[in-house]
């Protein structure tokens, strides 16, 4: 069974050797390996600051990722997220779960009107993924990330409330079918 549970300080070195696993940092903005006072610095700021929301994904008793909300806009009711799962704990159905309770996080407890997200264009499972929790793809930044060697670009995707609500139960139907939720 899947759960989440709330970043706490005793993650912080968990969640450096995450995002430094190279499965990890190829979709991440960034590739260089993350040094502990670098992730020191930005483990403090997420901690106190009111608009992120950072979640540990908890898959049969084991911490397997993480799930998070940033640039959280109260006013215009909006915010980005990003997630990920180490690659040996790609589990069916993990994911799905995870974002499914994001999701009624951000449009039920939140009461935000949008959700977006940026994605790499090389990451098609994240791509599909998007579109499958209904997601409309709304445009693109051309060569916006230095990856490597080369620039890469990025697709910008949003779900609104009202886009959410209408798919909701189709996706909690599958969801629950597959014993996920």
């Amino acid at each position: 069974m899947s759960s989440l549970r709330e970043v706490a300080p005793h993650d912080e070195e968990k969640i450096r050797e995450w995002r430094n696993l190279p499965e990890v940092r190829k979709y991440m903005y960034t590739d260089h390996e993350i040094g502990r006072e670098e992730h020191r610095a930005w483990f403090s700021r997420i901690l106190r600051d009111p608009t992120c929301k950072y979640w540990i994904i908890v898959y049969d008793g084991r911490e397997v990722g993480v799930v998070n909300l940033y640039n959280i806009d109260h006013r215009n009711r909006r915010g980005h997220w990003g997630f990920y799962v180490g690659p040996k704990d790609r589990l069916k159905g993990v994911a799905s779960f995870a974002w499914f309770s994001v999701l009624r996080f951000v449009f039920e407890e939140l009461k935000l009107q949008k959700l977006c997200g940026e994605v790499l264009a090389s990451n098609q499972a994240a791509l599909n993924m998007h579109k499958k929790f209904g997601f409309y793809q709304e445009g693109s930044f051309r060569k916006h990330v230095f990856k490597g060697d080369r620039f890469a670009d990025v697709v910008c995707f949003g779900l609104l409330r009202e886009e959410w609500e209408a798919k909701k139960e189709e996706i909690e139907l599958q969801l629950r079918a597959k014993g996920v939720i």
